[in-house]
């Protein structure tokens, strides 16, 4: 699992971007997050921790949830 910060929310296009803590940046799906987080609300700086997984663009983040 890794951790990292809420780096840019698209809100009208439903991603963002979270930079861990190794310095590299992860697009997310609106559809990523759990229940902890709420999308519409996301500000950027916001801790976080998920996983990573391939797709087809890329390492993105999945299953992402607030840090505790």
């Amino acid at each position: 699992m890794a951790t990292g910060t809420i780096k840019k929310v698209v809100a009208d296009r439903g991603f963002g971007f979270i930079v861990a803590e190794d310095a590299k940046e992860y697009f997310f799906h609106r559809s990523a997050l759990d229940e902890s987080l709420d999308f519409d609300r996301l500000a950027g700086g916001e801790r976080v921790e998920f996983e990573i997984e391939a797709s087809p663009k890329g390492p993105r983040a999945a299953r992402v949830h607030a840090a505790a």
